[in-house]
């Protein structure tokens, strides 16, 4: 056999697929949340995989976290997508940086095992809404926090906010649109803390409800300004009636701040964020 014969024989290494996970900020009030929409519509998703898809040279398709909505924030969520292309973290990070827009940042990747899913391996998801408390309306940070003028005790709201605690229905909380199998969601933590000017409200969960995190911020603000008792938080859980809550608030004060994964998984660790609240970094969960 003739060696040309042999080199069109012999089998074509297969090239080797790797699955790299990452963690991606950004500025939402551009978009039309996080998902790929159709043609013409905005998304970071969109922005995210073009590119990646640069650095790749091929084409890349991403899964996410948690699918923010138009007008929400993130300060970590965390994507996977899997590749052929030999490239080093350092290369993933300078590469994609270089090809996102300004709102846009990738803050680290990470190679990961074949198993690790975005969305199905994360324990639990971590959001943030800050309120900027002032009589006077903010020219700056405009888009990036939910104004409220009216003077809010942060102790009644998070008084309030402790009868969310642990695992409920949160129907009353939940989008009327919400597609989720189930309302019954665990929440591991909810606090309203005070910096300066801001009110952050701070929430850690197993999963979230389409506008649960936001409806809830609507009602505390309600009962931080006076307007409602103490006791309508619970109130409104147990009603399992969206009818019974307050109003949604703005997506604008939300940002997405972290993800729990099993620690096998060994995924860098990053300040939670928003930037502008780092003294907030180093609050215990």
């Amino acid at each position: 056999m003739s060696s040309t014969t042999s080199k069109a024989a012999a089998p074509e290494a297969a090239a080797v697929v790797s699955r790299v996970a990452a963690c991606i900020e950004y500025r939402g009030t551009a978009y039309r949340g996080w998902q790929r929409q159709q043609p013409g519509v905005r998304s970071v998703q969109e922005q995210v995989e073009k590119a990646l898809s640069k650095v790749a040279n091929h084409p890349v398709s991403t899964s996410c976290a948690g699918r923010t909505d138009a007008g929400v924030h993130a300060s970590c969520q965390i994507i996977h997508f899997d590749s052929d292309a030999q490239r080093t973290p350092f290369n993933w990070f300078h590469g994609v940086n270089a090809n996102l827009p300004a709102d846009i940042s990738l803050a680290w990747a990470h190679p990961v095992d074949p198993d690790f899913h975005a969305r199905f391996s994360a324990m639990a998801r971590r959001y943030r809404y800050v309120i900027y408390n002032d009589p006077v309306r903010p020219a700056h940070l405009a888009h990036e926090v939910t104004w409220n003028y009216r003077p809010l005790d942060v102790e009644r709201m998070h008084e309030a906010a402790q009868a969310l605690l642990g695992e409920h229905d949160f129907t009353a909380y939940r989008a009327v649109a919400c597609q989720a199998k189930s309302p019954v969601k665990k929440v591991h933590h909810l606090r309203l803390i005070r910096f300066g000017q801001f009110i952050v409200l701070d929430i850690r969960a197993n999963a979230f409800l389409h506008h649960m995190v936001r409806n809830i911020a609507g009602v505390l603000m309600q009962i931080g300004a006076g307007e409602r008792p103490i006791d309508w938080a619970r109130e409104v859980l147990e009603a399992r009636s969206r009818r019974e809550g307050g109003l949604t608030a703005p997506a604008f004060g939300l940002y997405l701040v972290d993800v729990t994964y099993p620690e096998r998984f060994v995924l860098p660790r990053r300040y939670m964020g928003p930037h502008f609240l780092s003294g907030l970094n180093d609050l215990d969960d």
